[in-house]
């Protein structure tokens, strides 16, 4: 399997909160938040990682070029300031694109590494003609969730919305496992001046392509400082 992560926003809320450290870097369980995603990629059977960093974090890109010295896969590293997190998806998207299968989440979520392994395992062994697996929770924890709406019967992932609906028991936990069909589907939505993640999702549906919703359990964001201590415990 091969992974990504999105982690060129500011963080500026956790500026704001008196965070000393970029968000990447915050500590969690004694490693870094970026660091703790890549192990948990390379326990996973991580081939290559694909990454991207803003062009103002420093401290991040000296921290992703020594790691990636140390690796025993491949770590592309993109710096780059990029108006969204789409934008941002789309630049580790096309990193990963044309080797199969691919898992990309944001840097600040956090989950626990149990749950991901069983989703990865669930994505690995999915049928190829399945376009994606997204993973999902009934725990909201952001401050605008997007809601999503699966289909009982085959588990395919009928809607994403802004509100919710008695069908949408589920909200998008910020993980994207998708195929070069739904990074086609991506370049279509650059092409017309889409600029937000779930409106590139709410296009992979209406493209016909075949997503899975996937249930991961409880799934956190670390937006504020008081995210911090949350996940800290969340994670033990």
């Amino acid at each position: 399997m091969n992974f990504g992560i999105i982690a060129a926003g500011e963080g500026s809320r956790l500026v704001e909160e008196g965070v000393a450290y970029p968000k990447p870097l915050v500590p969690l369980g004694g490693r870094p938040m970026i660091g703790r995603l890549i192990d948990i990629f390379l326990k996973n059977g991580a081939e290559r990682i694909a990454v991207i960093v803003n062009e103002e974090m420093k401290e991040v890109q000296e921290y992703l070029f020594n790691l990636k010295e140390t690796l025993p896969v491949s770590l592309d590293i993109v710096v780059k300031s990029t108006p969204s997190s789409m934008h941002s998806f789309y630049e580790v998207a096309h990193l990963l694109d044309g080797h199969g299968r691919f898992i990309a989440t944001t840097v600040d979520t956090i989950f626990h590494e149990k749950d991901f392994t069983r989703y990865v395992e669930a994505y690995s062994a999915a049928p190829a003609e399945d376009d994606g697996m997204m993973a999902l929770t009934r725990y909201i924890d952001d401050e605008k969730p997007l809601y999503v709406e699966v289909d009982e019967n085959d588990g395919l992932i009928k809607a994403f919305l802004d509100r919710p609906t008695p069908e949408s028991v589920f909200v998008s936990g910020g993980i994207y496992g998708l195929n070069s069909s739904a990074v086609r589907v991506l370049d279509r939505c650059m092409d017309q001046g889409v600029s937000r993640m779930r409106n590139f999702q709410r296009e992979l549906i209406a493209a016909g392509l075949k997503i899975k919703g996937y249930d991961m359990g409880k799934i956190i964001d670390v937006d504020h400082a008081g995210d911090i201590r949350k996940a800290e415990e969340f994670i033990k």
